[in-house]
């Protein structure tokens, strides 16, 4: 256990200086590494074993090619930013006590999203970084939450804080019939604009600016989804959005919900041990397990709660809900 953060930290040493990327090229020898990544000899070639000792490289007589775990790394978009990100979260953690006293928030990875907490707007500079983290990331989830769910049986689909629109740009490459609608702050909003332009997807998606705690949700869509959204909210955040969803949802309207949940079998300690202390540093929300959303859907006014698998479920977990047809 004690041994997991040097690996992190050889991890982010390869994502730093770029190894990966310089290997991907071809096979290479230690003293052209040394000098592609900026490390004196010794110090490349010390990155080079550590790196081979997790399979991240291999050694291929007097050179280096990468190994399977670095080709994992380049082949999956987003995986090398959330790396890089984490130097934030490693920062708050080098006190867990004092991070533990305070309640969380206030630290390096909390600034992340510090514009969420400015009276829920915002503006260009300071949504970016945390809304293109996001959207680099959200291939390994929107891939799996799509797999998981028909939304080809809806007409329109509202994704609230959607940031970017990266997880709507995949649900309308895969469905193209769907009308899509994205919900965040102005400057979030904004920003999703560009990618929808850029998809070519204007013409099918609109773009609502307002904060979802505080502002009415737009009304008329028959699903509503929330793309790790509700683990980032305490409950009784969590709870007036879940109560807004179901005000704003057409009757029998359907809440897609997908996120990385508590208690998930076969990965335990992605739940209340990483993404606890995660959320924690962050300043806001917590991991939970699929049956105590399911008791938030109830308490909401939904119905009809069922459980998805996917394949990755380390990643996110799928749970939909309706509303009653009698609203």
């Amino acid at each position: 256990m004690v041994a997991g953060f040097t690996y992190s930290q050889i991890l982010s040493a390869c994502i730093e200086t770029g190894l990966l990327g310089v290997l991907a090229e071809g096979a290479l020898d230690t003293a052209t590494i040394a000098a592609r990544i900026d490390l004196p000899l010794p110090g490349a070639d010390r990155l080079l074993r550590g790196a081979a000792a997790l399979g991240l490289v291999e050694r291929l007589g007097d050179q280096w090619v990468l190994g399977s775990e670095g080709a994992a790394l380049r082949g999956n978009r987003g995986i090398a930013e959330m790396v890089a990100h984490h130097r934030l979260l490693y920062a708050d953690l080098a006190d867990p006590v004092a991070l533990l006293r305070r309640g969380g928030g206030g630290g390096a990875l909390s600034g992340l999203w510090h514009y969420a907490e400015d009276s829920g707007r915002g503006d260009a500079g300071s949504v970016a970084a945390y809304s293109a983290l996001m959207a680099a990331s959200q291939p390994m989830v929107a891939t799996q939450a799509i797999d998981a769910y028909p939304f080809h049986r809806h007409q329109r689909l509202l994704d609230v804080g959607g940031g970017e629109g990266a997880f709507l740009q995949a649900v309308g490459a895969r469905v193209p019939a769907l009308k899509l609608a994205l919900f965040d702050l102005p400057a979030v909003g904004d920003r999703a604009r560009d990618r929808f332009d850029s998809a070519g997807l204007s013409a099918r998606t609109r773009i609502y600016g307002g904060d979802f705690l505080r502002d009415p949700l737009p009304t008329g869509y028959d699903i509503i989804s929330l793309i790790r959204v509700l683990h980032d909210h305490d409950d009784a955040s969590a709870m007036t959005l879940l109560r807004q969803i179901n005000r704003a949802l057409a009757p029998g309207g359907t809440l897609f919900i997908a996120e990385p949940m508590a208690d998930t079998r076969g990965a335990e300690p992605a739940g209340d041990a990483y993404f606890g202390f995660y959320l924690l540093a962050m300043g806001s929300g917590r991991p939970r397990r699929a049956d105590e959303i399911s008791a938030m859907l109830s308490e909401a006014g939904f119905s009809h709660i069922q459980h998805r698998p996917t394949t990755m479920p380390i990643t996110a977990r799928v749970i939909t809900a309706k509303t009653t047809l009698s609203k």
